[in-house]
């Protein structure tokens, strides 16, 4: 029986970690290529996009597709986790608060800005995770990295103010909490969070609806492939000397010509999903090749 390849847009429930629910999966669909399009934390709800077979390997462009999210911000306390997870540490009045304040704070956070993540977060520094570090009592100066966002806020009904945010791929919803607590002088951190969209996918299957598509054997049928979860870049139809060489790892110069480092989406002329292909020189190279 051939190894499934797709997508799988999960509404990932609380509690469980992003690792929880790819191991579930393996395990309900008997196999083992099963990945995920962007980590959601134990207190997130929401799409959390899985790849199985073959799809694995694209999960690298699931990844770093725009995300949208709505985040709940607790404001006039801090934590060491820079969220709900952790003990607050600090707290401060916020009885002056108003939701104009609050939303002029939170207008510094749109577009291009500078980052800093969490302490508390899987990105490595000296080969070690920061969350590893942390946990051994050391304090590590990091550096920031370069996002894109778009917020707005929806509701403050103090001390929680209500934002949905639309980001790059690398943003922490976390780091934003606790920079808008920062910039109102009161402190604050990540309360709640909701994913509403991974790049295209923004309808998500119900965990309980999956399991029992398991258990009756449908799940299949709940399978997107890479039109649906890569719609962003462009689809190339070629013929049988151009798909042949793309097989064989050897570059082509086609018709469609593109900006320099582009990706697009390269289809054999029978149709099957045969590769992703950078632009690079005038011609299209082969990146990832998939033999169905």
């Amino acid at each position: 029986m051939p190894e499934p390849f797709g997508f799988l847009p999960v509404d990932k429930p609380l509690g469980m970690t992003s690792h929880d629910v790819v191991a579930a999966v393996r395990r309900l669909a008997r196999i083992k290529r099963v990945g995920h399009g962007g980590t959601l934390d134990p207190l997130a709800m929401g799409v959390l996009v899985l790849c199985l077979g073959a799809a694995t390997r694209l999960s690298e462009y699931v990844m770093a597709t725009h995300k949208r999210y709505l985040a709940t911000v607790r404001l006039g306390a801090v934590t060491a986790t820079d969220d709900a997870e952790g003990q607050i540490i600090a707290e401060q009045p916020i009885d002056h608060l108003t939701a104009a304040d609050v939303a002029a704070a939170l207008s510094a956070f749109n577009g291009e800005i500078e980052q800093v993540p969490p302490m508390y977060s899987a990105v490595k520094q000296g080969g070690v995770k920061l969350y590893e570090r942390a946990r051994r009592g050391e304090v590590v100066e990091q550096a920031a990295r370069r996002v894109w966002l778009r917020t707005e806020l929806r509701a403050y009904h103090a001390p929680y103010a209500e934002i949905a945010v639309e980001c790059s791929h690398g943003t922490y919803i976390r780091s934003l909490a606790r920079d808008l607590g920062t910039a109102l002088g009161v402190g604050g951190f990540l309360a709640a969070l909701r994913r509403l969209a991974s790049g295209a996918f923004d309808q998500p299957i119900a965990w309980e609806a999956l399991q029992a598509a398991f258990a009756d054997g449908t799940w299949q049928n709940y399978l997107l492939d890479e039109r649906a979860a890569l719609p962003h870049l462009p689809e190339i139809a070629l013929d049988a000397a151009n798909s042949a060489a793309i097989r064989h790892g050897r570059a082509i110069r086609a018709a469609h010509s593109a900006p320099e480092g582009a990706l697009a989406r390269l289809y054999a002329d029978s149709g099957a999903f045969l590769a992703i292909a950078a632009y690079q020189g005038g011609a299209w190279q082969p990146v990832k090749v998939f033999q169905h």
